[in-house]
């Protein structure tokens, strides 16, 4: 009879005390290792491939994995194919637009002054560099100058019959010299404000100009790849790619559109900064060539008539000519 009642109470305990389940799933990561019944949070673990699983137990001991699909590789390779894809159109639409078969975007108002300004450009640059060979060949006559000047000095010291002669040229040369210096410098300061309005001022409008062309021939090439799909057949396959290809092109629009803006506002900027830069460079060549030249010319009066009051004492009270003695 006691055996029994403890064969009853065993078995009551027994219904009672529920089984601990501690089952995994084995096609996880292996990094799990073990699953408690209680846990709520989901566990993130990384594989190998570089790949994101979420690990959410469930009830019954079972255990859910779900992959993010987050690969750089992929991501990277899927950036390469577009841009693979917008050079290709583009390469496209260029080569047409050169052999005269595509289509382009003018832009009546922008583009002429485009045209414009790289004449404007040549034109500066040419002029630039006349002005750099003048100064290097004027630095080098004053150089000439003032060695012809040290001779002639030399000379009327070695020379008194001619002493007011030589004095005469040494003085001129060597005031031509210092003038001429001082004109060199002039050109030189030309010379390099203009470099700075060509190579730095008008070259940054010209880097945003291949810019906008580049813009340009984009969207140009996504107008192209819409207009040829707009008169393809309409079906399941062509709805996807010409809703893809409308959405593309009006992108590439509002990029064009932006580019072609802040062009347009740099030029009108660009052109009066220009007009004021060179109306004072001018001003101030032509000021220092007027005074290069004015001097020189006050001097070289001064200095003749200095001499000539010297030449006319020094022939009177010169001696006479052997021939009057003979």
């Amino acid at each position: 009879m006691e055996a029994a009642q403890q064969k009853e109470d065993d078995c009551v305990a027994e219904e009672t005390t529920p089984p601990q389940e501690t089952n995994c799933d084995r096609n996880a990561s292996k990094d799990v290792s073990a699953c408690s019944p209680g846990a709520t949070s989901p566990v993130a673990t990384e594989t190998d491939q570089s790949k994101e699983f979420t690990v959410t137990p469930q009830k019954g001991g079972t255990v859910v994995v779900e992959g993010t699909n987050k690969n750089p590789a992929s991501e990277k390779l899927d950036r390469v194919r577009k841009w693979s894809v917008s050079k290709y159109k583009c390469t496209r639409q260029a080569l047409a637009e050169r052999l005269g078969r595509g289509s382009r975007t003018v832009d009546l108002e922008l583009e002429p002054r485009l045209e414009l300004l790289k004449d404007d450009r040549q034109r500066y640059d040419h002029m630039t560099k006349l002005t750099q060979t003048l100064a290097n060949q004027l630095a080098q006559f004053t150089v000439t100058q003032k060695s012809l000047g040290d001779v002639f000095t030399e000379l009327s010291v070695k020379s008194q019959n001619l002493h007011v002669e030589f004095s005469l040229n040494a003085e001129a040369q060597k005031f031509l010299s210092k003038s001429g210096e001082t004109l060199a410098g002039a050109f030189n300061a030309f010379t390099a404000d203009m470099n700075t309005l060509v190579n730095k001022t008008i070259e940054d409008t010209m880097i945003n100009a291949k810019q906008y062309e580049t813009s340009r021939v984009e969207y140009d090439a996504y107008r192209v790849d819409l207009e040829e799909l707009n008169m393809g057949p309409r079906d399941a396959i062509t709805l996807p790619k010409l809703e893809q290809a409308q959405k593309t092109f009006q992108g590439q629009k509002e990029r064009y559109q932006n580019v072609r803006d802040d062009l347009s506002v740099k030029i009108k900027l660009l052109e009066e900064n220009r007009v004021k830069v060179l109306h004072n460079k001018l001003i101030l060549l032509h000021s220092a060539i007027a005074a290069h030249c004015f001097s020189c010319h006050s001097f070289l009066e001064q200095n003749m008539r200095q001499a000539v009051e010297k030449l006319d004492v020094s022939s009177v009270d010169g001696a006479p000519s052997w021939l009057e003695d003979s």
